[in-house]
């Protein structure tokens, strides 16, 4: 007599997404992508630090969602145990490689940077290696052979997890440039799908070619896209554009505080106006003089209107770097000692990624909502802060000499205007820029009395740089991930 044998449960697509960054997992988890992924039957399983396992899992785990430890332990030891000079050089090469098609300021400010802050020997190698710079600006070959060059490197760090989940397509937050870079080769080299997602605005034109066989993409904007294709020759055909689904929280005001509650949590006058400034550039120039300045118009009442000042300090002032903490200490202590001036602290994600912390939006988006002028260095704030309708200015006040430290870099703020996002927010006169304390004042001076100033640029400025603005990114990019998979089902 036949007898059936119990079916096996049907395999579900699967997709391994890579949350290495406090950016990531806003972008994939915060957002509508993960929902739009489970709707569809899709299977994730999501790879982070793995001293935050636990914590991801408690705070986005349900059905159809599983999180791995991502061992990035292990994958710093093979970085810095198989052919670390080499791997370096590599990395080092990838970043600055872009086509000279596209502006490459950015790139070429951190090629300064490493001929100054990195140790002798590699400082001696970099003549030549600003001579092979040169050959990747212009050769599409060369910038090829780095590319491939780099497949080598690829431990076998995550086999045991490939075959438990059998994954269709691995997904991460970068093409590449950090340790990524290992899963990403390692899938390619299972023969396993591969895409990335651009999370950062200045991604594209300040992190130049792929670490890994990464075949399609997903970014902001046709701005960003032209600066994959030109600069990093990637196929129109593997760009797709989706919007920025961390910023849809933003559009559909989801994480605002009211005004009286925000103001309450930081005991701010609800009599004076709103100054927030967020530190940026901490790792190439102080931002103590600006801050400085800002505090003394505030404390003189020297504005157009009485005024209060809230600082935000940058992820960067809480790495072990004794120049970026004793900045600090410093806004600190000008804090404590200045009437009307408060500092917020970013909130730490914990473990390796870092203080861009999803737990962090309705701070900062309330802090965007609620300023009555909002200043910056050219940051990404400028976007975010356009995206709460917020007046901007960018504060570029030098400090002579820089941080003024030997084998410290340092570079003048107002040298960084043409930088390919902050040349676009300049000439789209989404806001103002200041160089000087007068300029400083008389932009504030511009915003406080008339609010409305420079409106219809910002709104078509966000809309150039994000593509949609109605909240449908996270959607519109979880659909594009899901339409990778089914293609390959």
């Amino acid at each position: 007599m036949k007898t059936d044998m119990p079916s096996q449960p049907a395999h579900k697509p699967t997709i391994f997404i890579c949350a290495d960054h406090g950016l990531a997992v806003i972008y994939f988890l915060q957002s509508d992508v993960l929902p739009t992924l489970l709707e569809a039957g899709v299977q994730v399983v999501v790879l982070t630090d793995d001293a935050l396992v636990e914590g991801i899992r408690q705070r986005f785990g349900r059905p159809g969602v599983t999180v791995e430890g991502l061992r990035l332990k292990q994958a710093a030891q093979y970085a810095a145990q198989h052919h670390p000079e080499v791997q370096w050089w590599l990395g080092f090469l990838r970043r600055v490689g872009s086509a000279g098609r596209i502006n490459t300021e950015a790139q070429d400010a951190y090629v300064a940077q490493v001929a100054v802050e990195e140790g002798w020997k590699r400082r001696m190698w970099m003549p030549l290696a600003r001579l092979y710079i040169q050959g990747l600006r212009r050769s599409r070959f060369l910038r090829q052979r780095l590319v491939n060059f780099q497949k080598r490197f690829t431990p076998n760090l995550y086999g045991d997890l490939f075959e438990r989940y059998q994954p269709e397509l691995v997904v991460a937050s970068t093409h590449g440039w950090r340790l990524d870079r290992y899963l990403l080769r390692e899938a390619a080299a299972r023969g396993i799908r591969t895409a990335a997602a651009i999370v950062g605005w200045d991604n594209p034109s300040s992190y130049g070619l792929r670490g890994a066989p990464v075949e399609t993409i997903t970014c902001w904007s046709e701005l960003q896209k032209e600066e994959l294709v030109q600069g990093s020759d990637w196929d129109p055909a593997q760009v797709h554009i989706g919007g920025i689904p961390s910023y849809d929280g933003y559009f559909r005001q989801e994480w605002q505080m009211s005004r009286d509650e925000y103001f309450n949590l930081h005991n701010l006058d609800p009599q004076r106006k709103l100054l927030a400034y967020a530190a940026s550039f901490v790792s190439f120039a102080p931002n103590y003089r600006n801050i400085e300045a800002l505090a003394k118009l505030v404390a003189d009442d020297e504005l157009a209107a009485p005024c209060q000042l809230l600082i935000r300090l940058h992820p960067n002032h809480f790495w072990d770097n004794p120049l970026y903490s004793g900045e600090r200490q410093q806004i600190r202590q000008l804090a404590e000692q200045t009437p009307h001036v408060h500092v917020v602290e970013p909130v730490p994600l914990g473990g390796s990624l870092g203080y861009y912390s999803g737990e962090d939006m309705p701070e900062k988006s309330s802090m965007m909502a609620h300023s009555d002028v909002f200043l910056t260095v050219y940051s990404t704030m400028v976007v975010e802060a356009a995206c709460h309708g917020a007046p901007i200015v960018s504060a570029c006040l030098d400090t002579p000499g820089g941080w003024n430290r030997p084998r410290k870099f340092s570079l003048p703020l107002s040298e960084i205007g043409n930088w390919p996002t902050h040349d676009r927010f300049r000439r789209a006169a989404a806001g103002r820029v200041a160089y000087t304390e007068q300029e400083l004042r008389q932009a504030m001076d511009d915003y406080l009395q008339d609010p409305a100033a420079d409106r219809k640029a910002r709104q078509a400025f966000i809309e150039r740089e994000c593509s949609y603005t109605d909240g449908s990114a996270g959607k519109r990019t979880g659909e594009f991930l899901v339409s990778l998979v089914v293609s390959r089902i």
